[in-house]
């Protein structure tokens, strides 16, 4: 390995950035050199090489017009970001780069191709998109040399993403200059893109920052309208219960039997955990079961009303098998729910008074009476205000 590529990786590695990478046609010597360097799996999550039509269908969900081309890129970038939200550590996303890496090139091959020798690199994070395109000269290089032109500029792209300063000697010519663009989204951006569900969810890292290491999230879901005493009290009684779990707040800009909220309202929202110095994140997903595929192996922290909600057939359209099925499927992702005691139309009830089939009673956890009983609900705190 070259010295000046063994400096950007280790860079890298060091930002402690995460990445999902998905290449697909050339620049296969950047996987080599990111993944021989020691500290790859604090940094690289997860590397997906979708070869054939299928495989790239399949990851994208369409099947991109042009396979090299700027949009394919993008979209590869976007999908990789998301499946790197969702895998990165536990308070990492809260805290650091995570981005998402797409590659797609047509490079030399062993029969000569009509069209130009060209590659596509993009990142993308959670406020920026940038896209690099590089057309090169036919018949200058081997397959080997074309795809170490295009590894350097993967190195490049995600040194890039990370902030850091990396010396790339990537040997393009002249008439190589590769043309690149970059897109800024603000927040009301970042916002409308998970409320469009381009992507899955938004970070606001307010608490102090912390070097424990996690296990897992610690997610208090609700909407919060308005944050009170006893969410704050019922996450930290929570937390003392489950302390390798990264406690943060959640709240869903999607409703499942409402309009998604606007900007400005998930900002007024977000706004009352800034005050708080709580985290907090913005998803698009208002289904406990498609919250289990966002936050994989998470605890959830939720009342006895909604413990009783989950396990009722009610609201599987009275099919008992399905809602077994949904929550044995969230058991398999480690999904776990630790329970607080609330009133169920009008009486005080706790987690060892519900009926939990067999099957799913160790996914449940109670939260003792003694621990924790607040009887306030942002719905009365709204009619006491006159909201």
């Amino acid at each position: 390995m070259e010295t000046w590529v063994r400096a950007a990786v280790e860079a890298i590695h060091s930002s402690r950035a995460q990445a999902v990478i998905y290449l697909a046609g050339g620049a296969s010597q950047a996987l080599g050199w990111l993944l021989s360097v020691p500290g790859a799996s604090g940094s690289v999550l997860e590397v997906v090489v979708p070869y054939s039509r299928a495989s790239m269908a399949q990851l994208l969900g369409k099947l991109p017009l042009q396979f090299t081309s700027k949009q394919a890129a993008e979209d590869m970038a976007l999908a990789a970001f998301n499946r790197a939200l969702k895998l990165s550590g536990p308070g990492l996303c809260l805290c650091l780069q995570v981005m998402g890496v797409g590659f797609t090139g047509s490079l030399a091959s062993a029969r000569p191709k009509h069209g130009d020798h060209r590659f596509y690199v993009s990142t993308r994070t959670q406020n920026c998109l940038r896209t690099s395109h590089v057309t090169l000269s036919k018949g200058l290089r081997s397959r080997e040399e074309e795809d170490k032109v295009s590894s350097c500029f993967v190195l490049k792209a995600i040194a890039d993403a990370c902030r850091i300063s990396a010396t790339i000697q990537s040997d393009v010519q002249e008439p190589e200059i590769p043309k690149e663009s970059v897109e800024q989204f603000d927040e009301d951006q970042e916002l409308q893109q998970v409320i469009d569900g381009q992507v899955c969810m938004k970070v606001y890292h307010f608490a102090d920052p912390t070097e424990k290491n996690f296990d897992r999230k610690l997610i208090l879901p609700g909407s919060f309208n308005p944050l009170h005493d006893g969410h704050l009290r019922l996450l930290e009684v929570a937390s003392s219960m489950c302390d390798d779990g990264f406690p943060c707040f959640e709240i869903s800009a999607i409703n499942a039997d409402k309009p998604p909220l606007s900007i400005a309202e998930i900002k007024r929202r977000v706004e009352q955990f800034r005050k708080a110095g709580k985290n907090v994140i913005i998803s698009n997903q208002p289904y406990f079961y498609k919250k289990a595929e966002l936050f994989p192996g998470s605890a959830f922290i939720i009342g006895a009303d909604t413990a009783a909600r989950l396990v009722n057939p009610k609201y599987y359209g009275g099919d008992y098998n399905r809602m077994l099925e949904i929550l044995l499927e969230c058991k398999s992702t480690g999904t776990t729910f630790l329970v607080g005691g609330r009133e169920i139309e009008g009486v005080f009830k706790v987690l060892e008074e519900l009926n939990i089939p067999t099957e799913l009673k160790d996914m449940f956890i109670s939260i003792p009476e003694e621990k924790f009983r607040i009887d306030i609900s942002s719905t009365e705190l709204r009619k006491k205000q006159g909201l």
